[in-house]
């Protein structure tokens, strides 16, 4: 691949994946390393700074877009495309939330000016994997501020240029008035608590931290991640996730095709039986990206000029938005399950060319990611007041 991808944004994410995350995806799974030789070449086609607005810095591709980047690099490497999506979801719900502050305007440029990756920290010890609470608060002195949290993960939080980190606003507020913090190179350090030696995406490197960090007063964004969370973090979470979890789909039922003509061609008087479990396959496959495209032009939809915070807000749409995590995360691995069968032997064995192994480990890692019980249990409540009138 040489130096400089030609093409949009979507090319060169598609060219990465293609030519270099597939080259290394094995290695990274194999050894639990950061896919370092993919985001590289990701940052040094600017594309980290995809999702962010051209007045802030970026490239201004609209979320369908991202979320076509995300399922090119998790075709190649599932970490790889997990990385790229969780930037973008920090990233993004950062500068959709910038307006009116001069301040975080300026971190957002500096981000993309300096190609920064960005972690998320929104895990911590003691909240049970909700999002929506925290234990750890700012402790703000004149203009500046400290915070420790112990997060339970931190997706590759070591190799991250710097964090947006959720906390309370105040050490007397309540657990679910939360802040959105930005740590700069510089401002925090790292305390490693155990190792990743996980069943899937083991490129991904999260492992728990604790974490100490310090910076000025503005780095704690205005607007409280109450607002941000529904508006932006949730819906970008499900949407470029989904995005993931259809690379890793799109993948195997690619090397399931592969076989099946390879089978073909060794048998020119009609298609293999497996052929039909393929169509079948292919059908599953058309579905689950139609629901994942839809959903991100309905929300790119609601953010182009002003966010419509009465439709991102509305009952209806959470419950498609939590549905669209329920099918995406359920549907990867079932899709990557039914190719098993048609590869045979081929697929079950790490050596072959179609080889399923990684993909379906990669897959299972989809219902953990917000818990699906968790939101069955959320749409359980919403349902009980939901009034569709479609």
């Amino acid at each position: 691949m040489s130096a400089s991808v030609e093409g949009t944004p979507v090319e060169k994410a598609r060219a990465i994946g293609r030519e270099i995350a597939r080259l290394h995806a094995d290695d990274v799974d194999r050894q639990a390393r950061f896919p370092k030789e993919a985001i590289e070449a990701v940052r040094a086609e600017g594309l980290l700074a995809a999702s962010v607005p051209r007045e802030l810095g970026g490239l201004g591709a609209t979320v369908p877009d991202v979320v076509s980047m995300c399922q090119g690099l998790a075709q190649g490497c599932s970490a790889t495309g997990m990385v790229f999506a969780m930037h973008h979801i920090k990233l993004l719900s950062m500068a959709a939330h910038a307006a009116g502050s001069d301040a975080t305007q300026g971190y957002v440029r500096e981000i993309c000016d300096k190609k920064w990756l960005v972690a998320s920290v929104t895990s911590e010890v003691g909240v049970g994997g909700d999002l929506r609470r925290s234990v750890c608060a700012v402790e703000t002195t004149g203009d500046t501020f400290s915070i420790v949290k112990d997060a339970t993960t931190i997706s590759y939080g070591a190799q991250a240029d710097g964090l947006l980190l959720t906390a309370r606003r105040h050490p007397d507020s309540a657990p679910a008035d939360q802040s959105l913090v930005w740590l700069k190179p510089g401002d925090y350090t790292l305390e490693q608590k155990s190792e990743w030696d996980t069943l899937g995406m083991r490129g991904t490197c999260s492992p728990p931290f604790l974490v100490r960090g310090k910076g000025r007063a503005d780095q704690v964004l205005r607007e409280g991640f109450g607002d941000i969370a529904p508006l932006s973090m949730v819906p970008l979470s499900h949407l470029l996730w989904g995005g993931v979890w259809l690379g890793i789909a799109t993948e195997a039922v690619s090397r399931a095709r592969a076989f099946v003509r390879a089978e073909a061609r060794k048998n020119p008087n009609g298609p293999p039986a497996s052929g039909l479990r393929l169509s079948e396959l292919q059908a599953r496959l058309q579905s689950f990206r139609t629901l994942v495209y839809a959903m991100a032009e309905e929300y790119n939809g609601a953010m182009v000029n002003k966010i419509d915070k009465d439709h991102l807000l509305s009952i209806g749409y959470a419950l498609r938005l939590n549905n669209l995590k329920l099918v995406a995360s359920t549907s990867v691995a079932e899709i990557v399950t039914a190719a098993m069968p048609i590869c045979g032997i081929m697929g079950y064995k790490n050596t072959s060319p179609f080889s399923l192994g990684r993909l379906l480990r990669d897959s299972f890692s989809a219902q953990l990611m917000i818990n699906n019980d968790r939101l069955h249990m959320t749409n359980a409540q919403l349902l009980q007041v939901y009034k569709d009138d479609s």
